[in-house]
C-alpha cells in the first residue's frame, strides 16, 4: 500500500520534472535562434521579426543580456493579462473556449476541495476501523492515505450520512456552476457572431443528396431548384466534384519540390560530388540515381499528369458529385435555408450550414451520402473491437505493476524482487501511468482515421467525433479497467461475468483502493506532462534540422515554423477523463482533489501561452464543441453518483441509495433543461440575429459585390491558383445578363424569372453537362 512518504516521493519526482521543463522552457525561448519556435503565432500574423537578423553572430545565437535571465519567468504574468476579449480577437472563440475547460474545472474543485478537506477528511480520519481490522486479519493492510478516505468509516455508521449530505452539496454546486458557464459561452457565441467580419460560410449552405435528373447537369438541377423554392436570397453555387486524385498527385508533386530543393542545396554546398537518391521504397532500396536528375524528372512527370486529370475532373460525369455549396443574398436567407426542409421527401436536397472553407474536409465531399450509415456502422464495430483488445495490454501492465505479481509470474526473478521490494509502490506507480501514456501515443491517429472513413465534411466535426470516442477509450481502459483489473487478469474475466445489478457495488469496492495510481498519474500526466507542453522539443529538434538541412530562403524558415493547434481530439478528452476522476474521488478519496487542482492551475497557464503564442488554429467553429463538453461532464457526474450508490450499499446504510438515488434523476433533468436553453445556440443561427446582421451591412456597405466575394469561395484548393490568376481583378458590379436556358419543360413553367448564370462557373471550368458551374 502507499504511503504517504511513497506519493511524496512521486510528486517530489515529477515537480523535479516539471520544474526542469520550465526552466528549460524559459531559457530557450530567450534564444534568438529559438524565436520561430516559441513564437510562431506573431510571426505568422506578421508582428515579429527575427532577433537574429541584427547584432553580432554570436548575439544572432545567443542571448547575452544578463537581465533577461533574471526576468526569466516573466511568462507566465504576459500569459495571463492578456483580456479575454482581446484574446478572442487574436486566437479566436474556439480557443478562448477551449481554455474556459481548464477555468470551469477550478471553478467547481476549488470549493469542492475547500469542503471535502473541511469536512470529509475529518470524519474519514478520526476513526480506526482500518487498523482494527488489520489486528484481526493479517492479510488487511493499509496506509495513512487509507485512513483519510471513506474506507475508514466503520461499517453501518452514521457518519456516512455526512457523505451522502455532500454528494448532494457537490452535484448542486458541479450542476450551478455548469450552467453558468453554458450560459456565458451561448451569449460569447452569439456575440462573436454578431460582430465577427464577414465569411463566407456565413452566406453558404452544403446541399446534398441532390436527385438525378436526365435532363439537366447536377449545376443546372440545383440552379433551378433554388431560384424556383428561394427566388428572393438565392445568389450563386459551387458543385462538389471528385478531385481526391487530383490532390494526391498536387501533394505528390510538392514532396517531390522539397526534395529537389534539397539536393540542390546539397549541390551548391559541396559542387564536387552529385548527390546520389535510390528510387525504392522511401529511398531505402533500389537504383541509385542522380537526385537532382530524378527528383526533376518525377515533378515533370506529375505536372503532365497534373494537367491530363485536371482537365478529366472538367467534363466527366463521374466526377461531379450530386451536392453542392450554395451561397445567398443574406445570412437571413442562408439560415432559413439550412434550418428547414426543402422537399416533400425527407431523404433529397438535405441541407446543413457550410462549414468555413478552410474548415471543410475535401476528401470526405466525394463520399457518396448513401454509404455514411454503413461506413458509421463500420467505424462502430471496428471502435468496439479496438477497445476490447486494448484492455488485454492495460489489463497486463496494471498486473505486471506489482512487484509480488511479478515474483508469481517470473519465479527466476525472486532474489532481485526481494531486494527491490521496499520500492515496490514507487516503480508500480510510476510505471503504471508511465504504460498507460505510451500505449495511448498512437491512439488519436487511429481514430481521426475512423472519423474520416465515416464521412466527416469538416475537420472540426471529425475532432469532435474522435474526441468523444477517445473519451470513451479513456473511461473504458484508463478508468474501468485499471480499477477492476488493479492486480490481476481473473479480475476483470469476473467482472465480466457479474451481473448487472453487482457492478456498481464492486466498483464501488475498488475506486477507493484505485486512489494512489490515479493520484500518480494525474502528476505523470498531468503535471510533468503539461510541463513538457510549453518545452516544444519535438517541434524545437525538427524546426532546426530543417533550417541546418533545408532552408535556403526567409520564405524557407518561416515554413519550417511548426506553430501546430490545440488538438481537440486529444486534448479535450484528456481533460474530461480529470473531470471524472475529480467527481468520483470527491467524496470517496478527498486527498485525491489537490493534485486535481494542481493540474487545472498549470495547465490554464501553459495553455493560454501557447494559444496566445504558438498555436495557429486550422479554423473557427465558433466554440460548437461546448455542448459536448458539458455532456460529458454531466455523464461523469451521473457515474459517481451511481458508483457512491454502490459503495453505500456495501457500507451498511441501505437507505442511502434510495436517498441518492434522486441525484441521477435531478441531473438528467438539469442536463435536459440546458440542452434545451442553450443547445440550440450552437446548432442554429437566430433569424433575428441574422437580420441584425444583414441590416447593419446594408447600411455600412450599400455597395458591396457580394457575388464577387462568394463565387469562388468553395472551389476545390487545387483549383485556387487556377481560378485566382484567371478572375484576378474581376469585374466588380455584378453581372446578370447571360441567361442559361432550361432543358425541362417542368422548369419553364415553374421558374418565375430567367435562370441566370450561377457565379460558381467559371472560364477554366465551363456552364455544360457535368460542368463545374
Amino acid at each position: 500500500m502507499a504511503t504517504f512518504g511513497d506519493i511524496g516521493v512521486a510528486a517530489a519526482f515529477n515537480i523535479l520534472s516539471a520544474l526542469i521543463f520550465l526552466i528549460a522552457f524559459a531559457f530557450l525561448r530567450l534564444q534568438p535562434f529559438n524565436d520561430r519556435v516559441y513564437f510562431p503565432k506573431w510571426y505568422l500574423k506578421g508582428l515579429r521579426s527575427s532577433p537574429s537578423h541584427s547584432g553580432t553572430f554570436v548575439n544572432k545565437i545567443v542571448n547575452l543580456d544578463w537581465r533577461s535571465y533574471i526576468r526569466f519567468l516573466n511568462w507566465v504574468p504576459e500569459a495571463l493579462k492578456m483580456p479575454e476579449p482581446e484574446l478572442i480577437d487574436h486566437a479566436g472563440l474556439d480557443s478562448a473556449a477551449y481554455l474556459r475547460i481548464y477555468l470551469l474545472g477550478l471553478k467547481i474543485f476549488v470549493p469542492v476541495t475547500l469542503l471535502s478537506w473541511a469536512i470529509l477528511v475529518p470524519v474519514n480520519w478520526t476513526n480506526n476501523t482500518l487498523a482494527v481490522l488489520s489486528q484481526g486479519d493479517e492479510k488487511i493492510t493499509f496506509s495513512n492515505i487509507d485512513k483519510l478516505s471513506i474506507s475508514n468509516v466503520p461499517h453501518g455508521s452514521p457518519r456516512f450520512w455526512t457523505h451522502v449530505v455532500m454528494a448532494y452539496v457537490f452535484t448542486f454546486w458541479t450542476c450551478y456552476t455548469l450552467m453558468k458557464e453554458y450560459e456565458i459561452i451561448a451569449a460569447m457565441r452569439l456575440h462573436f457572431l454578431a460582430s465577427e467580419k464577414r465569411r463566407p460560410d456565413q452566406f453558404t449552405v452544403l446541399v446534398r443528396n441532390v436527385p438525378p435528373d436526365p435532363d439537366e447537369s447536377v449545376s443546372e438541377c440545383v440552379e433551378h431548384f433554388f431560384l424556383v423554392n428561394h427566388p428572393n436570397h438565392y445568389l450563386t453555387h459551387q458543385v462538389v466534384i471528385n478531385a481526391n486524385k487530383l490532390a494526391k498527385l498536387v501533394e505528390e508533386k510538392k514532396k517531390k519540390e522539397n526534395w529537389l530543393d534539397y539536393y540542390q542545396l546539397k549541390y551548391s554546398r559541396n559542387q564536387a560530388k552529385r548527390p546520389m537518391a535510390k528510387t525504392g521504397f522511401l529511398g531505402l532500396c533500389g537504383d541509385k540515381v542522380d537526385g537532382i536528375d530524378y527528383q526533376t524528372a518525377e515533378i515533370e512527370r506529375l505536372t503532365q499528369e497534373i494537367e491530363a486529370e485536371r482537365e478529366r475532373v472538367k467534363t466527366d460525369l463521374k466526377c461531379i458529385m450530386p451536392a453542392a455549396f450554395v451561397s445567398f443574398k443574406t445570412r437571413w436567407g442562408a439560415a432559413v435555408c439550412a434550418q428547414t426542409q426543402q422537399s416533400r421527401n425527407p431523404t433529397l436536397w438535405l441541407t446543413e450550414w457550410a462549414a468555413e472553407p478552410r474548415d471543410i474536409f475535401w476528401a470526405n465531399l466525394a463520399i457518396p451520402y448513401v454509404s455514411i450509415t454503413i461506413r458509421k456502422l463500420i467505424a462502430a464495430v471496428a471502435f468496439f473491437f479496438l477497445t476490447f483488445f486494448f484492455m488485454i495490454p492495460v489489463s497486463a501492465v496494471q498486473s505486471l505493476a506489482n512487484i509480488e505479481s511479478i515474483e508469481k509470474r517470473l519465479p527466476f526473478l525472486e532474489p532481485t524482487v526481494e531486494q527491490m521490494i521496499n520500492l515496490e509502490t514507487n516503480i508500480a506507480t510510476f510505471s503504471c501511468g508511465l504504460a498507460l501514456k505510451i500505449f495511448l501515443i498512437v491512439l488519436p491517429t487511429i481514430l481521426m482515421m475512423m472519423s474520416k472513413f465515416e464521412g466527416f465534411l469538416s475537420i472540426s466535426a471529425l475532432e469532435r467525433r474522435a474526441a468523444f470516442r477517445y473519451y470513451l477509450f479513456n473511461f473504458v481502459n484508463v478508468f474501468l479497467v485499471s480499477i477492476i483489473a488493479g492486480s490481476a487478469l481473473s479480475q476483470l474475466d469476473s467482472f465480466l461475468r457479474q451481473s448487472p445489478k453487482e457492478i456498481p457495488v464492486t466498483l464501488g469496492v475498488a475506486i477507493p483502493m484505485k486512489a494512489t495510481f490515479f493520484i500518480t498519474y494525474v502528476m505523470v500526466d498531468g503535471w510533468a506532462g503539461i510541463a513538457g507542453e510549453i518545452l516544444r522539443l519535438k517541434p524545437l529538434i525538427f524546426f532546426h534540422l530543417k533550417n541546418f538541412f533545408l532552408v535556403k530562403t526567409e520564405k524557407d524558415r518561416d515554413e519550417a515554423m511548426d506553430p501546430g493547434s490545440i488538438g481537440f481530439n486529444t486534448g479535450e478528452p484528456q481533460i474530461q477523463l480529470y473531470f471524472l476522476l475529480g467527481l468520483v474521488y470527491a467524496v470517496v478519496t478527498p486527498i485525491f482533489l489537490p493534485f486535481i487542482l494542481v493540474f487545472f492551475a498549470l495547465a490554464y497557464m501553459v495553455f493560454r501561452h501557447q494559444i496566445i503564442n504558438v498555436y495557429n488554429q486550422e479554423y473557427e467553429s465558433a466554440a460548437a464543441f461546448w455542448p459536448d463538453v458539458h455532456g460529458r461532464i454531466i455523464y461523469a457526474l451521473i457515474f459517481s453518483q451511481i458508483v457512491l450508490m454502490g459503495l453505500m450499499g456495501t457500507k451498511g446504510i441501505y437507505e442511502a441509495p434510495l436517498v441518492l438515488i434522486v441525484l441521477p434523476v435531478l441531473t438528467i433533468f438539469f442536463h435536459l433543461y440546458c440542452k434545451g436553453r442553450y443547445q440550440p445556440a450552437f446548432v442554429k443561427f437566430p433569424l433575428q440575429e441574422a437580420m441584425m446582421k444583414d441590416t447593419l451591412e446594408r447600411a455600412r456597405e450599400p455597395n458591396l459585390n457580394l457575388k464577387g466575394y462568394l463565387q469562388h469561395a468553395y472551389i476545390h484548393p487545387v483549383f485556387k491558383d487556377e481560378e485566382d490568376d484567371e478572375d484576378e481583378g474581376f469585374n466588380t458590379k455584378l453581372d446578370d445578363s447571360v441567361i442559361v436556358p432550361t432543358k425541362r419543360q417542368q422548369s419553364r413553367k415553374n421558374t418565375p424569372v430567367p435562370s441566370k448564370l450561377s457565379g460558381g462557373s467559371s472560364p477554366s471550368l465551363p456552364d455544360h453537362e457535368g460542368s463545374l458551374s
